[in-house]
């Protein structure tokens, strides 16, 4: 599977059923020795004003991913997983 066949894939959490952003408005964290996803980078969304006050992202690592499908993937993240990142 090519990098842009995940663009515009919805992620969806199968740990509790909830979505958590779309691929393409994440970035992608790449080996650039051996080429291989090693994570996916979603931007959390608070709402208007949180939006452009918390910079925090969410990051699933690729070991995460359960199945990628022609609208979703799937990804098994419990939220003592979920790695909080503020810049």
């Amino acid at each position: 599977m090519r990098l842009n066949e995940l663009a515009g894939k919805e992620i969806v959490n199968l740990y509790d059923g909830s979505r958590l952003g779309v691929v393409g408005e994440s970035d992608v964290v790449i080996d650039t020795e051996t080429g291989q996803i090693q994570a996916i980078i979603l931007p959390r969304r608070g709402g208007p004003i949180g939006f452009w006050l918390d910079r925090q992202q969410l990051v699933i690592p690729w070991e995460a991913v359960r199945k990628i499908g022609a609208e979703f993937i799937i990804v098994d993240l419990e939220q003592a997983h979920a790695v909080p990142r503020r810049f």
